[in-house]
Parts: C-alpha cells; sequence; structure tokens
C-alpha cells in the first residue's frame, strides 16, 4: 500500500462522527407493547380452560385422557411461544392453567373435589409443569422450511 492510499473502511474501524448510544433492552427488559395485552389475557384465559378441561378428562379416562390432555397442554404452551415470540408467550398460558388447578384442588364442603386419582393428579400436575418449562426455557424458535432467505432468481 502507498502513502497516498487511505485504507478501506472495514466493520473493525470504530465509527468517530457517530454519538454514543444505550443498547436497547430485549426480553422480559424491554418495554412492554400496549397492543400485547389482550394476547396475553386471551392466552391465560385458554390457559385456564385448558386446566379446567384436563382436570375433568384426565380424572374421567385415566389412561387416555391423561395423555389427551398432557398433549392439548403441550400444543397451547407451543402455540402461546410461537404466536407471541418470547418466552413469555408460553408462561402466560402455564399461570392462567396452575391458577385453575390450584383453585381445584381446593376442593368443596362437602369434602370431595375434582381429581379422581391421586396418581392421575400427581402425572397430570408434574407431566404438565414440566412441557410448560420446556416450552418456556426453549433457546430459539423453529424457522419455516420454505423461508430459506435467499431471494427468486
Amino acid at each position: 500500500m502507498s502513502s497516498r492510499q487511505r485504507p478501506r473502511a472495514s466493520s473493525q474501524a470504530p465509527r468517530t462522527n457517530a454519538p454514543p448510544r444505550e443498547p436497547t433492552p430485549t426480553g422480559l427488559a424491554a418495554r412492554p407493547d400496549p397492543s400485547r395485552i389482550p394476547l396475553y389475557v386471551g392466552l391465560a384465559v385458554l390457559g385456564a380452560a385448558a386446566g379446567i378441561a384436563g382436570t375433568v378428562l384426565q380424572a374421567a379416562l385415566f389412561p387416555g385422557g391423561l395423555l389427551l390432555s398432557l398433549a392439548a397442554s403441550a400444543g397451547l404452551f407451543y402455540g402461546g411461544r410461537v404466536l407471541m415470540g418470547t418466552q413469555l408467550g408460553a408462561l402466560v398460558p402455564a399461570v392462567g392453567w396452575f391458577i385453575a388447578v390450584v383453585l381445584l384442588l381446593g376442593g368443596r364442603p362437602e369434602g370431595d373435589y375434582v381429581f379422581g386419582e391421586e396418581i392421575g393428579l400427581a402425572l397430570f400436575m408434574l407431566g404438565t409443569m414440566a412441557v410448560a418449562v420446556m416450552c418456556a426455557t426453549m433457546t430459539r424458535l423453529p424457522h419455516p422450511a420454505d423461508d430459506t432467505g435467499r431471494t427468486a432468481t
């Protein structure tokens, strides 16, 4: 390189004319979007409905109903994660589910409660909580197969 030529600009060279700026927060530290609040409320209501339906279904049809209620809860939690694109999308329906199930565990004044056997109750609660944790702690969302990022030629 001769002394007259200027070196090329690279991405490693610092920009001297740009003012310093604060990094934008992401995740739970980011500013909430008010337009998403109705979606989160809807997910919480769907989670509560899945908890009530799963409670009745797993008690009525023990082995098959338990698997069906676990699959429905997993679909709801994963769908919330994909719909919202955040971990909160999986946690909100899980919180709605948890509140509904805990309220149903309280029983009635007559002494009976909604759940059937103890083993079914344990598998239902532990299985759904494990599914909620798995959906909430996924590292990244899957990308559609047809979206390769390339332009058409």
